[in-house]
């Protein structure tokens, strides 16, 4: 079994950053893909950004170019740093692993004031 513990998250201005971590526990070894889903009130989980166990990486259009997912293998994290962050990035954010199954994080909240 695989356990994911989230940090980072809070409250910042619009323009400013956040550096979201997720360290991984437990069966490490089973881990394909790691990435960040976020929800925010009254919409749909949407993947934000996702890394693969080779480095492949993947972005939601809209966070393009502002956010920067990466990942430390022999720290079993992945790591999210946004920056230039927006009122519509206001979200709970989660973090996932791919094993046989999705493995979800409990989430962190990211509020971002206009």
């Amino acid at each position: 079994q695989v356990q994911l513990v989230e940090s980072g998250g809070g409250l910042v201005q619009t323009g400013g950053s956040l550096r979201l971590s997720c360290t991984a526990s437990g069966s490490r070894s089973s881990i394909n893909d790691m990435g960040w889903y976020r929800q925010a009130p009254g919409k749909q989980r949407e993947l934000v950004a996702s890394v693969s166990a080779g480095g492949t990486k993947k972005y939601l259009d809209s966070v393009k170019g502002r956010f920067t997912i990466s990942r430390d293998n022999a720290k079993d994290t992945v790591y999210l740093q946004m920056n230039s962050l927006k009122p519509e990035d206001t979200a709970v954010y989660y973090c996932i692993a791919q094993t046989w199954r999705l493995v979800w994080g409990l989430g962190t909240q990211v509020t971002v004031s206009s």
